[in-house]
């Protein structure tokens, strides 16, 4: 079984994400967090697909792979929001994080999420996209969710593990831990072919 051969690996999570760390948890994965400080910015002509793999691989380059021994597995990935056509990243204040809740009010986004997986010797990168509709959110709702949870540290001002997500998401079309920032399915199956390659 996988799990049974990642003990074989010291594996890092380049990432300050929360959830991220639960679901890796989750997933029955020992791992150590790794601190990388990167500029998260790239060319805005990119299509959101190849922005948040690009994304995910800038969270390793500032690493000399070099210097770890052959046996070390690193994950990173980023995950964005994407409104007809437009990125919406973390809100930089409540202001914003109100608007780009009443955005989503009522309309389906869609949810992509960039993940590398690599060696000192390989790397893959891959993402996956999750359709999510949200219903009509009243301004108090939308009020409420801003002020109680903590929506500054989400790209698209929520979590969907969160109350906003037990009550305004009407659907999910494709992955819900993608949504939540991590395709664990898709992590899965890329940590399975990297350590056999």
């Amino acid at each position: 079984m996988l799990l049974d051969e990642l003990k074989n690996y010291k594996i890092y999570l380049a990432s300050k994400s929360p959830r991220r760390r639960e679901l890796l948890a989750d997933m029955g994965i020992d791992y150590e967090l790794l601190a990388t400080e990167v500029e998260e910015s790239y060319d805005p002509s990119m299509p959101p697909a190849e922005v948040v793999q690009y994304l995910s691989k800038l969270k390793l380059s500032g690493l000399n792979m070099a210097d770890y021994p052959a046996n070390t597995l690193f994950i990173a990935c980023d995950t964005i929001v994407v409104m007809d056509g437009r990125i919406m990243g973390k809100p930089r204040d409540d202001e914003e994080a109100l608007q780009m809740l009443r955005q989503l009010s009522g309309h389906t986004h869609t949810v992509l999420s960039g993940l590398t997986v690599a060696t000192p010797n390989h790397s893959l990168t891959d993402y996956r996209s999750t359709e999510v509709t949200f219903a009509e959110l009243t301004e108090d709702e939308i009020r409420y969710y801003e002020q109680q949870y903590c929506p500054l540290d989400k790209a698209g001002a929520y979590g969907v593990q969160e109350w906003i997500g037990c009550v305004g998401i009407s659907s999910i079309q494709g992955s819900f831990y993608n949504v939540m920032g991590l395709p664990t399915r898709l992590l899965w199956e890329m940590l399975g072919k990297i350590i056999n390659q």
